[in-house]
């Protein structure tokens, strides 16, 4: 199983009951988390309320699914984006176990997510073994920091190195995002 359920209900059922509040929806994310360390997952666990109400979960599935890209934040991203038929979720809020990690927060970033709320910290996570500090030292570093993943533009001739963008731009049927 890739994710721990995907919930599609709003987030109040009853017409006079309050929606949840951050820290339900945290304590909610810690919970699958926690949940998910005892399936054979990673502890962090996330959670997507769309504009509109509906809650999508994820949870680490790094090792489980042999997928570095399979974290929790991403995950939610995925199910909420698959589920609601969009990769636009311009409004949603992002509940998450843990201080997402740069790869995360890109994520939610390029869906458009509007706000993210955490429970633990990124020292918390490293404590735990966890330590993303190499990787925000990559982006917010020296050139010396980003000397674990050398990254270059290799040169090819113009035409060559801009042919998809070229095909992208001439392609009417495009859809922008």
């Amino acid at each position: 199983m890739d994710t721990i359920g995907i919930t599609t209900s709003t987030a109040s059922s009853a017409a006079d009951a309050a929606p949840p509040t951050p820290a339900e929806y945290l304590a909610r994310a810690v919970d699958l988390a926690t949940e998910n360390v005892r399936n054979e997952g990673g502890p962090f666990g996330a959670i997507i309320v769309s504009a509109d109400g509906r809650v999508f979960e994820g949870v680490n599935r790094v090792t489980a699914n042999l997928d570095p890209s399979a974290h929790a934040e991403v995950t939610a991203n995925r199910n909420a984006c698959q589920a609601l038929g969009t990769f636009d979720l311009t409004g949603a809020v992002l509940y998450t176990s843990c201080e997402p990690c740069p790869m995360c927060l890109a994520t939610s970033l390029w869906a458009r997510v509007e706000r993210v709320y955490f429970a633990a910290d990124r020292n918390d996570a490293a404590d735990a073994g966890f330590d993303d500090a190499v990787f925000y030292r990559y982006f917010e570093g020296t050139s010396e920091d980003r000397a674990i993943m050398p990254v270059a533009q290799e040169p090819l001739p113009p035409e060559q190195r801009v042919a998809a963008f070229t095909e992208w731009t001439h392609t009417s049927t495009r859809t922008e995002y």
